[in-house]
């Protein structure tokens, strides 16, 4: 199971920084468990929306021209507030390195200006052509379901006249 954690891209830098927005409502399947009475994020889905934004700086800094891109470490990790539905966890990734396989990231979502989590993140890419050369299909497909689905978090809301 996949969960998509980022609902919209507010803006994009390429190779610089990512702005991206989570939505929590009670129809979030995790919060049924996490906790019954009292539902709230999971920090640890917390660190995967980071990742995601930071993940679609990546692809678009790069114009998608890996199929994966994984995290790789996460440091200094740091939680504040917790998210509640009804909340919008604003997730923010600057760029603060990067060679031929890793990008370094510096992360953190917060709620009305206040931050919920923090942390340095550094994120792997590549193609699964580059382990197994039959799998290039595969990696067409990736970045085709991709580039579909950026398309969509990217929307910029038309405002009626």
């Amino acid at each position: 199971m996949r969960f998509t954690l980022i609902d919209r891209i507010v803006e994009c830098e390429p190779w610089q920084k990512i702005v991206a927005r989570k939505n929590l409502t009670l129809a979030e399947e995790y919060l049924a468990d996490h906790f019954p009475g009292f539902p709230v994020m999971p920090g640890v889905l917390m660190l995967e929306a980071m990742t995601q934004a930071g993940a679609w700086l990546v692809r678009v800094s790069e114009d998608f021209r890996h199929s994966m891109v994984v995290l790789h470490e996460a440091r200094n990790v740091k939680y504040g507030n917790f998210v509640e539905p009804g909340q919008s966890l604003t997730v923010k990734a600057e760029v603060i390195g990067h060679d031929d396989r890793e990008v370094r990231l510096k992360a953190q979502g917060e709620i009305d200006g206040q931050v919920s989590v923090s942390a340095r993140l550094t994120l792997v890419r590549y193609n699964l052509a580059d382990h197994d050369p039959a799998k290039s299909d595969n990696d067409a497909v990736i970045v085709q379901s991709l580039r579909e689905l950026f398309a969509q978090l990217n929307r910029i809301p038309q405002v009626a006249p």
